[in-house]
């Protein structure tokens, strides 16, 4: 696989937000698995560290000049994945919790043409992932919720942790859900009639940073992304940045 991947223009997305304690070591992890990854932090807005880890380390560094949340970050890290011609992108938080040394398995499909993005899911395998019982219920909810409107199962909507190929690169470059948008993002996908597929993967506790979600905003959380599917079932989304210019 690695011989594949060798072939194709390679990018690592890691957005970060005040992850000064943690983004170093997932640049070092992902040189490990693969020192022909581009590396790009897009830093949001982080009144940290963040940005002079990432540049000593020697990554592209992207500095939003406030913080956007983590779909901005995203986006802007796909625009550049797109500019920059990339043929193959990979999603790594920059908290730590996602292990690079499990790339492979997200890899494989997109390399063997078999889907445009992988999710590293937490559930596919049956593993148990420890969380507080809100947001259980809250991914549970989500994603039977997202399995009925895509018409296939899939098991972790909240997932970062992911790979896409050049369409999908061309798409999140084009619209990318900004507020909590791993849910949206996901019934977008699917439906510009792309291929997505999940895996299983095991994820670590993050090693620094804290999580956008509370458990205070977690009922709050849930009802916007309810609400965001529902609207988004009659929304026209953005039609990918490379079909644009045709």
């Amino acid at each position: 696989m690695l011989a594949r991947l060798g072939e194709l223009k390679r990018l690592a997305i890691v957005p970060a937000f005040n992850e000064e304690a943690s983004v170093g070591r997932v640049i070092d992890e992902l040189r490990a698995f693969d020192p022909g990854f581009d590396i790009v932090v897009v830093d949001d807005g982080s009144v940290d560290r963040t940005a002079g880890v990432a540049a000593d380390r020697g990554a592209h560094v992207i500095r939003l000049p406030f913080n956007l949340g983590i779909g901005g970050a995203v986006q802007t890290g796909y625009r550049f994945a797109f500019e920059q011609s990339f043929d193959i992108a990979v999603q790594v938080d920059g908290d730590g919790q996602h292990d690079p040394a499990q790339l492979p398995k997200i890899l494989g499909p997109v390399l063997n043409g078999d889907a445009d993005m992988v999710v590293g899911s937490r559930f596919a395998g049956g593993g148990v992932y420890r969380s507080t019982a809100v947001r259980r219920v809250g991914i549970r909810i989500f994603a039977s919720v997202v399995s009925a409107v895509v018409r296939q199962r899939v098991t972790d909507t909240t997932s970062g942790f992911r790979a896409v190929n050049r369409k999908g690169i061309a798409l999140f470059a084009a619209d990318y859900p900004h507020d909590y948008p791993e849910v949206e993002a996901t019934v977008m996908f699917v439906k510009h009639k792309l291929r997505l597929t999940e895996v299983p993967v095991e994820m670590r506790e993050r090693s620094g940073g804290q999580s956008s979600i509370t458990a205070l905003r977690s009922i709050y959380y849930m009802t916007k992304v309810l609400l965001a599917i529902f609207v988004g079932l009659f929304r026209r989304y953005a039609v990918p940045l490379e079909e644009e210019h045709e």
